[in-house]
């Protein structure tokens, strides 16, 4: 598996050729970055085919794999709203992605599916979301690149049958899931997860928590939560996978350049538990 980790774990300010640098020197293979509405540093709405072009250079001299994108920009835009015009802006920003990935050579986005509140009931989120899906997938399939919905804290598809069944109701093989193992320890098992899901996996993101914290201020590093690190890889090795596996932490306050030699150690640590597992 290579080891990735996320543009969100540097500074705000930190500029791509630093992540990059900082990412190589620490021993990671690639990094994902992350799509801004504006002014943010790296990937926008308004980044041209060319400025892309010029980033993957950029990550090509430092010898860092792009595979993935991601983006926090659909928790405005949900594609699950009632509102069209939101749903609008919602498949535009996925659209940029898509555009985005295909011309730099990625082959997944991460997608919020959308957001369950007092506005959107659950039923509204799955039709909604589903539908604009579909929309969205007849462009993932004419640029050759996969969408991975993501299960994060947005109260909804809330285990791993009824994340399968959403899957494979979207019938395209350019569906997938974008897994994460933090998140799903509140409510279940990630190796269950994995298990259940299995081909559906396009990319994992990995980050811990702590289940006596029990709410967003339980995630913690990798290592010092409650994850079953090994049955999480010993699934993933079983289902095959073995694309990029991705750290998603928060930043550090001080010294990022840490963060990255101190994560890229506890993925090795990670990595090392199937291999002494299979060894014994």
């Amino acid at each position: 598996m290579l080891k990735g980790i996320n543009q969100w774990c540097y500074p705000e300010d930190t500029s791509l050729e630093d992540v990059f640098r900082y990412s190589k020197e620490a021993g990671f293979d690639a990094v994902e970055l992350n799509l801004y509405q504006s002014g943010g540093i790296g990937l926008t709405l308004n980044t041209s085919a060319k400025e892309a072009e010029t980033i993957v250079k950029l990550a090509d001299r430092y010898g860092i794999q792009l595979r993935s994108l991601s983006t926090g920009l659909l928790w405005e835009a949900p594609l699950s709203s009632n509102d069209e015009s939101t749903r609008e802006r919602g498949r535009a920003i996925v659209k940029k992605q898509l555009e985005l990935a295909n011309v730099m050579g990625m082959d997944t986005v991460l997608v919020v599916p959308g957001i369950v509140d007092e506005k959107t009931s659950y039923q509204d989120c799955y039709q909604n979301s589903q539908a604009e899906l579909r929309l969205l997938l007849e462009v993932a399939e004419q640029l050759g690149v996969h969408i991975g919905v993501e299960n994060v804290w947005n109260k909804f598809l809330l285990s791993p049958l009824e994340m399968k069944r959403y899957i494979e109701e979207l019938h395209s093989e350019y569906a997938g899931v974008y897994f994460d193992a933090g998140n799903v320890l509140q409510f279940g098992y990630p190796e269950q997860w994995i298990q259940i899901l299995g081909k559906h996996i396009r990319k994992v993101h990995v980050k811990d928590f702590k289940r006596s914290v029990g709410n967003i201020t339980g995630f913690v590093p990798l290592l010092a939560g409650d994850v079953n690190w090994k049955a999480v890889l010993t699934a993933l090795h079983e289902i095959g996978y073995y694309d990029t596996v991705t750290a998603e932490i928060p930043a550090y306050s001080i010294s990022p350049y840490h963060l990255a030699h101190d994560t890229s150690r506890h993925l090795d640590v990670i990595f090392n538990s199937l291999i002494t597992t299979e060894r014994a």
